[in-house]
């Protein structure tokens, strides 16, 4: 995937250069230590690539000591973008409404474990322990969901165990979200940006537990080997919705992942499950147009 800043490579050439000469590296170095060729990271510098990788930046940024946004946030923030079409633009100036999934749209945590928990007699929060120390990782793709089925088995002392179908028999649908993700999209372009494990989200348009709509583009982490809030991940997901930073609408549960993304300009509303009918106001409201 590639930035959407066609307009605008010199701009990042030099803010890529003059971080690389602040932090006292010359291009042979930062290229050895972001695995980097010589000649991309050549090319970056002087504006000859028309859309550096994502990734690439993101290597060269965490090299750097410094962020996506300050290398590339000016270039995100104002640059001409490539514009689809759109429905309905809100009060407030939204185009695109991306959801999160896991504590939005569904609830699932305390039913998956406690039944692992019945079954095999492992106290829950240990359970719950062991899947977030490795949760990050099968989320990013760098680990499979039978690596990660086979450590949470040896956890619980279970011959086999399939996560997928706990966490499938486990989530309960926010009905009030549900109902609101059908609206949204009848008024705006939608998508969905989650952290979640591979393969799931299909499974949850099979099944109907996410709403059934034509989604304009779906961010799913295990795919795109980034999670939130990484700063990657919002630019790749604004490259996708094909809109300008401040036409986006970004609802999570996480108030961390929600201020990534304000950092990136984009407009933000947190979600309390506890509250699903007072959070669904809340949105509409945002969303009037």
């Amino acid at each position: 995937m590639s930035v959407g800043i066609t307009a605008s490579e010199k701009a990042l050439g030099k803010a890529l250069q003059a971080a690389r000469q602040n932090a006292g590296l010359t291009q042979q170095e930062l290229c050895q230590q972001a695995d980097l060729s010589y000649s991309t990271l050549a090319k970056i510098e002087r504006g000859a690539i028309k859309t550096p990788s994502v990734f690439t930046v993101h290597r060269i940024s965490q090299v750097l000591g410094t962020s996506m946004d300050d290398l590339m946030g000016a270039v995100v923030h104002t640059a001409p973008v490539s514009k689809k079409p759109i429905k309905k633009m809100s009060k407030s100036g939204a185009t695109f409404v991306y959801f999160d999934i896991n504590g939005c749209l569904v609830r699932f945590f305390h039913g998956a474990f406690t039944r692992l928990s019945q079954e095999s007699g492992v106290p829950s929060d240990q359970i719950e322990s062991t899947f977030w120390h490795y949760n990050d990782a099968v989320c990013r793709g760098e680990m499979t969901m039978a690596e990660f089925n086979k450590i949470l088995a040896e956890k619980t002392g279970l011959p086999t165990l399939d996560w997928s179908k706990y966490y499938l028999d486990a989530i309960d649908v926010i009905d009030e979200m549900k109902s609101l993700v059908e609206w949204t999209a009848q008024h705006y372009r939608v998508g969905l940006l989650s952290n979640i494990m591979p393969g799931l989200i299909s499974e949850m348009l099979s099944n109907g537990s996410l709403p059934n709509i034509n989604y304009d583009t779906i961010i799913d982490s295990s795919e795109e080997g980034v999670i939130k809030p990484e700063e990657s991940i919002y630019a790749l997901a604004q490259q996708e919705a094909g809109v300008s930073s401040d036409e986006i609408l970004f609802i999570d549960d996480s108030r961390t992942n929600l201020m990534a993304a304000e950092r990136m300009g984009w407009k933000v509303l947190w979600f309390d499950d506890f509250r699903p009918a007072e959070s669904t106001d809340r949105i509409r409201t945002a969303l009037e147009f």
